[in-house]
């Protein structure tokens, strides 16, 4: 049977959901969409096109969106800013949850989020997009394989041309510390993921250059430390004179003890270790191809499909949101380190924003 759910949020990359990332699990018969809410009421056009939602089933109010329609669980897609208060009305009203991450706009609001959560037996999952996305997997599943030995480090670029206001959205312009909370989210989250254990220390420096149309920093050098050993560095940019390496074409090098892969542009290459190199010099884009895996569903779409065999009692998402906070944390340590200018421990961070809440 479809579980049903409301989808909170259908503007902008609630859009989105709406056109691309739920129809295909109404599709599969996963879920069935009962509501829809936005603010703005013109974005509300999305749900009614794209899932054929009826316009007594849309509301400008999310309260009534979920006082009023029984349902399973909704899905939070606004910005970070307002989860906390949709949060609670869905666990008011016995809700799980899915939401777009983070968390939360802070550290502490996200230990909170996960302690209600928890504290009502209900069940909540992060949509980590990028890290389940085609080309990641692909990466990840190599680096797993076991055929190229241990990981040594890894290196991520980021890098966008998104000065000017609104090239990035226009709330992303007004976010303090927005290359970090909504961008570095992700990168963060993939890199602790692919290095397979948790971050133990961070070292950041973020700004934004006089040419860059933000409030907050929108650029970002970070060094990571990780408890098995592996080391990391991401470099993070939204307001560069070109972008290179923009949303979902992400620069990844794995330097491994047998290979080096290469994730760049969606395309995963291997350069496997030569005992007898007769000095050559080999360069990226004319290594071995690793073909991209293949499925019906990626990223948001398969994270959907993932939440709803969670709540029919399959095994917990990944991004469940106890350990999504990990990915907060990583965040929330490099605007400490960058404001500090010291190495941060995002583990002892956690302890401390989890003491403040209890």
């Amino acid at each position: 049977m479809a579980l049903k759910m409301i989808q909170l949020g259908t503007g902008g990359w609630g859009g989105c959901w709406c056109e691309r990332f739920l129809p295909p699990n109404v599709e599969d018969g996963f879920i069935e969409v009962v509501a829809a809410a936005d603010v703005n009421p013109e974005a509300l056009a999305n749900a009614q096109r794209h899932l054929g939602l009826d316009a007594s089933r849309c509301y400008t109010d999310p309260a009534r969106a979920i006082a009023e329609n029984d349902a399973d669980f909704c899905a939070i897609v606004v910005p970070p800013s307002h989860h906390e208060e949709l949060v609670d009305l869905a666990v008011a009203r016995g809700l799980h949850i899915l939401s777009e991450k983070p968390i939360a706009d802070t550290l502490e609001g996200s230990v909170r989020i996960a302690h209600k959560v928890q504290a009502a037996g209900l069940k909540m999952g992060v949509t980590m997009s990028h890290r389940f996305d085609q080309d990641k997997t692909t990466l990840r599943a190599a680096m797993r394989s076991g055929r190229y030995g241990a990981l040594d480090y890894l290196v991520l670029r980021f890098g966008c041309e998104c000065r000017r206001y609104a090239s990035w959205g226009a709330f992303r312009h007004d976010i303090p510390d927005t290359l970090m909370v909504e961008g570095a989210v992700h990168h963060l989250d993939i890199i602790a993921d692919l290095a397979g254990d948790l971050c133990t220390s961070v070292y950041a420096h973020t700004w934004n250059p006089a040419w860059g149309e933000y409030k907050g920093d929108s650029q970002g050098l970070v060094l990571m430390g990780f408890a098995n050993g592996v080391k990391a560095t991401y470099e993070g940019t939204k307001t560069n004179a070109v972008g290179l390496n923009c949303w979902t074409q992400e620069y990844i090098r794995a330097e491994m003890e047998s290979a080096t892969l290469i994730l760049d542009h969606r395309e995963v290459e291997r350069f496997d270790f030569d005992a007898n190199p007769s000095g050559r010099v080999m360069r990226e884009g004319r290594g071995e191809r690793v073909p991209l895996l293949e499925q019906p569903k990626w990223a948001n779409a398969w994270l959907v499909e993932q939440f709803a065999q969670w709540l029919r009692g399959g095994e917990p998402m990944e991004t469940h949101v106890e350990a999504n906070l990990q990915s907060v944390a990583l965040v929330f340590a490099c605007i400490e380190s960058s404001r500090t200018g010291q190495p941060v421990n995002p583990q002892e961070l956690l302890a401390r924003a989890r003491a403040a809440c209890s």
